[in-house]
């Protein structure tokens, strides 16, 4: 959103400029990209980024420092996903913010949601090499966070899926990676970190340990899993493993599943209305109001989430509309579930056993700020953090999707010019 550089670009656009992005993408990840990528990145000021990177640590940190909320996330993790050997903390982390208007008018960051999971990180990178080469954008324009340059990046990637081990004895997983849509950034990985890519089902037990087998059909033991396997997928899909996930193999996980678990959208509720007795966060003012379905239909998270200033119809009838709140899973990834101004009769209709495992935020207007030649666009902002193993949670590089719709996701953005994944730029 720095003016200078956004009125250059949309000037300078060429067409085809946009058609060698995407063909070096497709080159460089040597596989096609299917995910829309838009055709701009976005120019901004380094301290926006850094006020989301410092409230996405802190808010970690708190929760992390929270035994209350670390028992009550554990305890929402299904049974047949408690992995044994949990790291101390998250390898992984994102946090993903929207722009808004705060009561004084002012463009304020609003958190949308944190998970502890892996993002595309050696795809984004690269992304963001291919918008200053193709278009020519100056080198002052930083990409990287935390006075890190590409070498420093890769290296605090390496040793977060590494740890102490020998490439070849390291894999990553995940269920049907070479149907995902996600693929490129595996292929990224592997080239970069010298790692396999496996299905996570194709994994072999011997004894106590795992192993894989290598292009000659050799079976490798694996000493540790950059784990991109989502739970709710392998649900979702039925996927039925050759060995016991919650088994305490000797194998260590970076990016442990737990995690995906523990910090995650169940994390909402507790940051935006902390119990008495527990402060809020210093960045807590980022966090929207969020309370459980359960909570909500019981009475008391209406009325938390009146207090907070969400304004709510006062009937409860079936055909009751809240506009205002967001119907999100818990635990589902890439926008899968999220219903907007659900109704009373289908927040009712979800069976009582499961209301738990679902929230209700207060639905975010994202503010349309980015120029283009298709009008004015809202962005999302992601921040992608690593965290090695004896080093610190580390903010690295954000990640951009622009859209013109409700939804963020690049998913939700097709037919559309000027939308899709993008990269940050800042000064």
């Amino acid at each position: 959103m720095i003016s200078q550089f956004r009125t250059a670009f949309n000037a300078d656009f060429l067409p085809e400029q946009y058609r060698m992005l995407l063909a070096d993408l497709d080159a460089r990840a040597e596989t096609k990209i299917e995910f829309r990528v838009a055709e701009t990145p976005v120019f901004l000021p380094l301290n926006m980024l850094q006020e989301m990177a410092a409230a996405g640590i802190e808010l970690t940190q708190r929760l992390l420092e929270w035994p209350e909320y670390l028992a009550g996330a554990r305890a929402s993790i299904p049974d047949r996903f408690t992995v044994a050997g949990e790291s101390s903390h998250p390898h992984f982390l994102t946090a993903d913010f929207a722009l808004v208007r705060d009561s004084s008018g002012e463009l304020t960051p609003r958190l949308v949601e944190i998970q502890a999971f892996p993002s595309v990180y050696a795809y984004q990178a690269v992304l963001a090499e291919e918008y200053r080469q193709i278009f020519h954008l100056p080198k002052s324009l930083g990409i990287f966070l935390s006075g890190l340059d590409r070498a420093g990046f890769f290296e605090l990637l390496r040793q977060a899926v590494l740890g102490k081990h020998a490439p070849e004895h390291v894999v990553l997983t995940e269920v049907d990676p070479w149907h995902q849509k996600t693929l490129p950034d595996f292929l990224l990985t592997a080239k970069a970190l010298g790692i396999s890519i496996m299905d996570i089902s194709s994994l072999e037990p011997v004894g106590n340990k795992l192993h894989y087998r290598d292009a000659a059909g050799r079976l490798v033991p694996i000493h540790r899993i950059y784990n991109r396997a989502i739970a709710d997928e392998m649900i979702a899909r039925q996927v039925r493993l050759p060995f016991d996930l919650t088994h305490p193999w000797e194998v260590e996980w970076a990016g442990h599943p737990n995690w995906y678990f523990l910090i995650s959208k169940y994390s909402v509720p507790w940051l935006a209305f902390p119990p008495e007795g527990r402060s809020r966060a210093k960045y807590g003012a980022v966090v929207p109001p969020a309370v459980f379905l359960d909570d909500f239909l019981a009475g008391k998270g209406q009325e938390r989430l009146a207090s907070a200033g969400v304004s709510l119809p006062q009937t409860r009838e079936a055909d009751t509309i809240y506009e205002n709140l967001l119907l999100k899973p818990l635990f589902s990834f890439a926008g899968k579930g999220i219903q907007f101004a659900p109704s009373r009769l289908e927040l009712e209709a979800i069976p009582a056993d499961e209301r738990r495992n679902y929230l209700l935020q207060q639905r975010m207007h994202f503010v349309p700020t980015i120029k283009t030649p298709h009008g004015l666009t809202q962005a999302e902002f992601r921040i992608l953090y690593i965290w090695p193993d004896g080093g610190k949670l580390t903010p690295v590089l954000p990640l951009i999707r622009l859209g013109r719709g409700k939804m963020m996701g690049v998913d939700h953005n097709r037919n559309q010019e000027w939308v899709g994944a993008s990269a940050a730029f800042w000064q």
